[in-house]
């Protein structure tokens, strides 16, 4: 018993500190590549704050993707959304006492654990049965869905089927706040479920997954379309022009 605290005691900070750091340098690594050209995408917002509601909308409804492919953007929509819930409801494992909107949340996040399966299922099948996406799917994109789907499946079990002390496992996250080490509780589908959360947050960083971030700096999406009421000159070349 004692091992296994320690062992995922440690394997938990490790992941920590890989997901902060990773996530730190990549998002530094984004905001110093320079954009060079104006490229938003047409239509495209002419003002700032249009641009604000762009990217809301992109983060919140998934604009693009709707117009692109329905089916893709349902079920991704349905994952992406089904995350946010069981995320906020996972709240209650880091936190003392446990805020009025997330207790409000749980029974909604049970929801969303359905959902986020459901989403990652229509995805994953799209892989094998549309032809010109199995054409360009890696094996890394089938280890990453079903990492994902295992870790929304093993979640469910504990839900329904195989229930865990959350009272222990709370102890133990709370714990790790302090450097003092609760025990976890032995439970064979919940070792599994945090090893699978833990092996994420180790590659998220490093995945397709940091699409998320990404996001932000697209120049695609964050960009005025004015290029012809203001010149666009990239940090770089300014530089080069004052030399």
């Amino acid at each position: 018993m004692a091992f296994l605290t320690n062992f995922y005691a440690f394997l938990f900070y490790f992941a920590a500190f890989v997901l902060v750091a990773g996530l730190a340098r990549k998002i530094i690594q984004y905001a110093l590549t320079p954009a060079p050209l104006k490229i938003p995408t047409t239509p495209a917002p002419t003002t700032g704050r249009g641009v604000v509601l762009r990217m809301m909308r992109e983060v919140v409804l998934f604009e693009s993707l709707f117009r692109g492919n329905k089916w893709t953007w349902i079920f991704g929509w349905m994952f992406h959304f089904g995350l946010f819930l069981v995320t906020l409801r996972h709240l209650r494992y880091f936190i003392e006492p446990v805020w009025f909107p997330i207790q409000l949340v749980q029974p909604f996040g049970i929801y969303g654990g359905i959902a986020m399966v459901v989403g990652l299922a229509g995805l994953w099948a799209r892989r094998f049965l549309v032809d010109r996406v199995k054409y360009i799917t890696s094996t890394s994109d089938h280890l990453i869905l079903g990492l994902l789907v295992a870790i929304g499946c093993t979640g469910l079990l504990m839900k329904f089927v195989f229930h865990v002390d959350v009272v222990e496992i709370k102890t133990f996250f709370l714990g790790l706040y302090s450097y003092d080490i609760e025990p976890l509780p032995a439970d064979p589908l919940l070792l599994l479920h945090l090893l699978l959360v833990a092996l994420l947050m180790i590659i998220f960083p490093y995945s397709k997954l940091l699409h998320m971030p990404g996001l932000f700096f697209s120049p695609t999406r964050n960009q005025v379309d004015n290029p012809r009421e203001q010149r666009h000159i990239a940090p770089w070349a300014r530089k080069l022009e004052q030399s």
